[in-house]
């Protein structure tokens, strides 16, 4: 597979997974936090950048297509990789 996609790309769409799961949370978030709902969003937002943005560091330093165990494998060795892997699997 040829790498099309830049890292706005890869960004938008590890925002656009990870977001997913905010809609269902909207409620039981405003429950708990109260008044401070906007805070917690914004700081949820700013950590779901940040995964995005390291989604987007990774794609760019293994030359082939993958996921989590890909990453893993490259990065932090084959024991890590394992895990994730069975974790994926789980």
């Amino acid at each position: 597979m040829r790498r099309v996609l830049g890292w706005p790309a890869l960004v938008c769409i590890g925002l656009g997974t990870m977001l997913g799961g905010i809609f269902p949370t909207v409620g039981p978030g405003a429950l708990h936090a109260g008044p401070g709902v906007v805070v917690s969003f914004l700081l949820s937002g700013l950590v779901c950048v940040a995964v995005a943005l390291c989604y987007a560091e990774f794609a760019s330093m293994v030359p082939v297509a993958g996921s989590a165990y890909t990453y893993a494998y490259a990065t932090l060795g084959e024991i890590v990789a394992w895990v994730i892997g069975w974790d994926l699997i789980l």
